[in-house]
């Protein structure tokens, strides 16, 4: 039996009033504090392009193994990756704000700087924008072939579109992995092109699915708290946050190896990173970091019972959603802005991007029955119990 969300006219209108909040607080921001600004776009944009990103590599992975427990809730990591093409505007916006966020964006800098040149060939705008370019078009060409063959396998069933599903996300699963981890490097590490580390994309790959799987359950939950998703049980959220508890022990393992390694080699050019970020408010923000996006979800989620309550999911998804922002702000504001500054241009600028996701999302949940009627393991997944 077909069912599809109907969004209510509170949540459309949350929506548009964070969105309207975000334009403001971007619009005054380019006034009083243009540099701050383009800070706070490159922070939020990469925050909501890696959930989408996170929750397209969570769906294929879900057809890779066969997966009969997560089949009811495809369409919500579908959902979430329908963000890119918005996602790909933003950061083509980007270019009018290189200069205030990159520093080897400045000819004059780059001319008196021997590591810039040599590192030139790969950090210069047109083959950073090319890259851009590249990794939305595969990103959006992928994600929309799945969701049409998720559509044509509810129309038609039968298992001819679900193996098609199965060997596209094989295809997608390494696309993902290469381009999302270059996209963080280009993104993030290239802020301080001096400094280096050959952890540094996997630890964001790994971020993005531990806060998309985190966003995938806290909107499940949400639905069922609306009158969807009926058959969510306890084995259903237990499965949801061993992605959760998984992707945080990888996510502190890597944060882990990374700073040993740099603490113990004691090399000026890769321990600069890190005394930079070891003074003042900073050093709160490593700590912060670390207790919001691994020790909560590991110790909490941990024992059988919290893992399966909605009411303990819900606040460790709500401070995995801090730690995400908190992560962020720990490495671009130290090499933008440069001081510690945050305040109502951080708050709005957020809300305003959560206020379009929120809405890009919903509205891709209305578009199909949220749960696929033909999908193969759909039985399975509705009788999932362990």
């Amino acid at each position: 039996m077909e069912e599809r969300v109907v969004l209510s006219k509170k949540f459309k209108l949350l929506t548009y009033v964070l969105i309207g909040i975000g334009v403001l607080s971007f619009a005054l921001g380019f006034v009083f504090d243009a540099k701050r600004t383009w800070a706070n776009y490159l922070l939020n944009n990469y925050y909501f392009v890696s959930l989408a990103v996170g929750a397209a590599f969570f769906g294929a992975i879900q057809y890779i193994t066969q997966s009969g427990w997560s089949a009811m809730f495809k369409r919500v990591p579908e959902a979430l990756a329908s963000y890119f093409p918005y996602a790909a505007g933003f950061f083509v916006l980007m270019y009018f704000g290189m200069h205030s966020i990159y520093e080897w964006t400045h000819d004059e800098v780059v001319q008196h700087d021997h590591l810039l040149q040599f590192k030139s060939p790969y950090l210069n705008i047109p083959f950073f924008f090319i890259r851009v370019v590249v990794f939305f078009a595969l990103w959006i060409i992928m994600s929309r072939l799945l969701r049409k063959l998720s559509l044509q396998e509810d129309e038609h069933g039968g298992m001819e579109y679900f193996k098609k599903s199965e060997r596209y996300s094989k295809i997608f699963i390494f696309i993902i992995a290469f381009s999302f981890s270059l996209f963080g490097v280009d993104m993030l590490m290239s802020l301080e092109p001096h400094w280096y580390s050959t952890l540094f994309a996997g630890k964001s790959f790994i971020a993005g699915l531990l806060h998309a799987s985190s966003i995938m359950a806290l909107i499940v939950i949400l639905l069922s708290k609306q009158g969807y998703y009926k058959q969510l049980n306890g084995s259903h959220l237990h499965d949801f946050t061993r992605y959760i508890f998984m992707a945080s022990i990888v996510w502190g393992y890597f944060n882990f190896a990374e700073f040993m390694l740099i603490w113990y080699g004691n090399i000026p050019e890769e321990t600069m990173w890190f005394v930079k970020r070891w003074e003042g408010t900073y050093k709160i923000l490593f700590f912060a970091n670390i207790i919001l996006n691994w020790a909560v979800p590991f110790l909490v989620l941990m024992p059988r019972k919290s893992s399966r309550s909605k009411m303990i999911i819900l606040p460790v998804v709500l401070l995995l959603i801090i730690g995400q922002y908190t992560e962020l702000y720990y490495i671009i504001w130290p090499a933008t802005v440069h001081e510690a500054k945050f305040g109502l241009l951080e708050i709005g600028t957020f809300l305003g991007y959560a206020g379009l996701f929120a809405w890009v999302v919903g509205t891709a949940l209305t578009k199909a029955s949220l749960v696929p009627k033909n999908h193969p393991y759909l039985q399975e997944s509705i009788h999932h119990h362990f």
